[in-house]
């Protein structure tokens, strides 16, 4: 029921650029693991970390009251960023139909985001942790998203075309094959689902090198790996 979309997150207040057509399908919804999300898009363990550090080597250096107070701000730097990683999580949904894919986004500006499958030229899978994922997407056209307008939901390190990411979100493998059976009703991908690198780009219009793999269409789905369409 496409009514039951208004109970869970953000509403659209039936803009057509957020709410499903009457005719179309809702095949997935979902928001992104709070947890998951601090970590990976907000980087709180590395705060974390990088304040425990700080207040080590203040310890072995001699300095008590400094260790203390780096202490102290990197539990409140990490208390912050998970935060905003709730407010993130609390305002986002994400939703796969039949025809496109809408973001529902945005903390104090709710933004929607409206993304037709067929415009989809290739996908990016990233693996986490309990079966959690991120999956980015390369657009078809010229650019029409910024990634101050997506963050943090948007691939990191693509400035030039930015990417739109689904972030953190549960069962990412399924989710990655639903995904590749919608698109194929709309034409073959131009690549296959593959696998998100760490490192930056060499340019902007260079992306990572994903795993070794023979491209294949997501015409035949039924086929697909585990990590690729």
């Amino acid at each position: 029921d496409h009514a039951e979309l208004e109970k869970e997150g953000p509403k659209a207040f039936g803009d057509p650029l957020g709410t499903p057509a009457a005719d179309e399908t809702v095949l997935w919804k979902g928001r992104p693991a709070l947890g998951l999300l601090a970590l990976s898009a907000f980087h709180a363990r590395k705060a974390g970390l990088y304040m425990a550090a700080l207040a080590a080597i203040a310890l072995a250096m001699g300095n008590a009251n400094a260790a203390i107070v780096a202490a102290g701000l990197g539990v409140v730097l990490v208390a912050l960023l998970y935060l905003l990683a709730w407010a993130s999580a609390r305002s986002t949904l994400y939703i796969l139909t039949d025809s496109r894919l809408i973001m529902r986004i945005g903390v104090a500006i709710e933004t929607r985001i409206n993304i037709p499958l067929k415009q989809i030229k290739a996908a990016h899978l990233r693996p986490r942790s309990d079966g959690h994922g991120d999956i980015a997407f390369e657009i078809g056209g010229e650019r029409l998203l910024g990634t101050l307008l997506l963050w943090p939901h948007v691939r990191p390190w693509r400035y030039a075309m930015p990417q739109p990411m689904l972030r953190a979100v549960p069962d990412a493998a399924a989710l990655a094959q639903m995904i590749a059976e919608a698109r194929a009703r709309h034409g073959a991908i131009a690549r296959n689902l593959t696998e998100i690198k760490d490192a930056a780009p060499v340019s902007d219009h260079t992306s990572a090198k994903p795993a070794p793999a023979a491209p294949r269409p997501a015409a035949a789905p039924k086929t697909a790996a585990r990590n690729s369409f």
